[in-house]
């Protein structure tokens, strides 16, 4: 009986990490692994509270598992800090190699290894996609989180291409709900105005208001995960998460079964 850990910063109602953790078990079970036969799962459901992310962290490497699926930088670098020994796949990390989590993508070296989340340059993407759908828009909103350094990066690939576009670009720090709702209203008292939503964690979180927020506005808006558009959101340009818990899967079968020299992968890009 080999055991994994999941750590996942989400409660465990949340639709879219069941969806995620679903892949990852589907996949598993396609490999040959079979719960309560040769695999046992503890899954930790830690919320986005950052004491409970380390609570939990400590709790799963206590169990000794065999390998730690982990989704986020705000997991990952909480096991990190727990243990240098036992092996962490992570489905998504926007920048492993900023966050220090890994030495490269060829060579991850230590204990750590996954799928990097985003290229920075996809910002100019979701730019040059909201002047497509909307020619109007000459002013956007880049919501991103405060602490995230990808977050800081994502809009700086934005602010690059902006002048080709002649569109400005205006940075809105998501702080809590009331910040949001207060710079969103401000900023849409102007004509001409879009949004994008940088690929945070904070983005997650505020997820079901931006979206409100982004039709009372009348804001047309481009998110960086097709989760927002199934839930009300305009479109969406990124990653295939779900697609990353089911390769991760593989690494996790791969750790499993004796393999201990593997890359970090950088993701295919897909739209909705």
């Amino acid at each position: 009986m080999r055991r994994i850990g999941v750590l996942v910063a989400a409660t465990a109602d949340d639709a879219r990490f069941q969806t995620f953790v679903g892949a990852f078990q589907q996949e598993l079970q396609s490999l040959g692994w079979s719960i309560g036969r040769n695999v046992r799962i503890d899954i930790r459901w830690a919320t986005a509270d950052a004491a409970a992310i380390r609570r939990h962290a400590a709790e799963l490497v206590a169990l000794s598992p065999d390998v730690i699926l982990a989704h986020g930088a705000s997991t990952v670098g909480q096991l990190l800090q727990v243990t240098h020994t036992v092996p962490i796949v992570f489905p998504v990390v926007g920048d492993p190699v900023g966050a220090g989590f890994v030495d490269s993508l060829g060579r991850p070296g230590g204990n750590a290894t996954g799928f990097m989340g985003f290229e920075y340059s996809m910002g100019g993407k979701w730019l040059e996609l909201l002047k497509q759908i909307a020619p109007a828009v000459m002013r956007v909103a880049v919501l991103r989180g405060t602490t995230s350094p990808s977050g800081i990066a994502q809009f700086g690939a934005i602010q690059a291409v902006a002048p080709s576009l002649r569109v400005e670009v205006i940075p809105v720090n998501m702080r809590d709900a009331g910040d949001i709702e207060r710079s969103l209203a401000a900023f849409a008292r102007a004509p001409s105005g879009g949004l994008i939503v940088a690929a945070t964690a904070a983005a997650n979180i505020y997820r079901d208001l931006i979206i409100t927020l982004a039709a009372r506005h009348k804001l047309p808006a481009v998110y960086f995960e097709r989760f927002y558009v199934t839930a009300g959101g305009l479109m969406s340009y990124g990653p295939d998460f779900v697609d990353q818990y089911r390769q991760a899967a593989g690494h996790v079968d791969r750790i499993l079964k004796g393999e201990t020299t593997y890359r970090c992968r950088r993701p295919p890009s897909s739209s909705w």
